[in-house]
């Protein structure tokens, strides 16, 4: 007898990133033709069941009606609430909010996309629990839904049967991760490797990459210097050795890097390789030793500092929790 789907509804608000919707419909499909089994049924809802405007201007249908989801007491498996910049006005609709939060109630799971999760919490679906959303509004939930721990640099959060994600393509990581949840790790990575996704990251992530984190420098030679870091992290980068690559004196140069980036050159160098190590830990199995040579650490001794430093546990730990694909 054919195990019945399992059914994932993906709540549309106007206003929607396409992306949001895009990333989790692709991996719940992807899973379904590689042979997850159950496979996924994917329903989209909005609203009213009429079609909807993207924020890029593009319209997307809907399949259902959440608001007759609602009247009929439908049960679903996965609510996903989508996220984008028109959440704002749903979060204040009170029959929209209603109707969602009746839904999500009878769900067996509840998960947002980017801003998705200030909907989601408008339902009072997020109280006492922890919560991410896109950077830019993790103050704005926090001020307004005071019950919710929001937790601002993470890719996606799960507490318990509630998973929300941070901003746009964060929602192929979260889908990734609750493909994983129902059907394993070796599952997720065939999903990752159909849709030609380089890395999947682990919710413990943090949302900026260290090079992100740091602001572009004005001076031309501090910027072009940036750009080149991250492919030789294996190099001499001692502050000498940069500001010589810079044509400055090590005064100089140090004064301007930290003005004009808001860091020092040492703590952006420990940044990237650190950064950098915990890809290396996410996704091969070089030994810590291995990887410490990799980035520049030179020992497993000052990869683990720098470790403890910035992400609070050691390598060793780090990939036993989130390297799960070796496991």
């Amino acid at each position: 007898m054919a195990t019945d789907p399992h059914l994932v509804l993906l709540v549309v608000p106007e206003g929607l990133n396409l992306l949001d919707l895009a990333g989790p419909a692709e991996a719940f499909r992807s899973a379904t033709l590689l042979g997850a089994d159950p496979g996924y049924r994917l329903v989209t809802a909005t609203a009213d069941g009429e079609a909807v405007r993207s924020e890029c201007g593009i319209w997307v249908g809907a399949d259902a009606s959440l608001a007759e989801l609602a009247h009929r007491g439908v049960a679903v498996d996965t609510l996903v609430v989508v996220g984008g910049l028109g959440t704002r006005a749903a979060a204040r609709d009170t029959t929209f909010v209603a109707d969602l939060g009746a839904v999500g109630r009878r769900a067996g799971r509840v998960t947002s996309v980017c801003t998705g999760a200030e909907v989601l919490a408008a339902t009072g679906l997020l109280d006492d629990h922890q919560a991410t959303t896109h950077w830019a509004s993790c103050d704005r939930l926090a001020a307004d839904h005071p019950a919710i721990d929001v937790v601002a640099d993470r890719i996606y959060v799960r507490d318990r049967d509630r998973w929300t994600s941070a901003g746009v393509t964060s929602a192929l990581d979260l889908a990734l991760a609750l493909v994983e949840h129902d059907h394993g790790a070796e599952l997720a990575h065939a999903v990752a490797g159909w849709l030609v996704v380089f890395v999947r990251r682990p919710g413990g992530q943090t949302q900026f990459s260290a090079q992100l984190s740091s602001a572009p420098a004005r001076t031309p030679a501090i910027r072009e210097l940036q750009r080149w870091l991250p492919d030789h992290l294996d190099e001499d980068l001692s502050v000498a050795a940069l500001a010589s690559r810079c044509a400055m004196s090590v005064r100089t140069f140090g004064r301007a890097f930290r003005a004009e980036t808001g860091t020092s050159p040492a703590a952006a160098v420990e940044a990237l390789r650190v950064e950098a190590a915990r890809r290396l830990l996410e996704t091969s199995d070089l030994t810590v030793g291995a990887v410490a040579r990799r980035v520049g650490l030179r020992s497993p001794e000052v990869l683990h500092r720098a470790f403890r430093r910035r992400v609070g546990t050691t390598p060793a730990a780090y990939r036993a929790h989130f390297n799960r694909l070796s496991a």
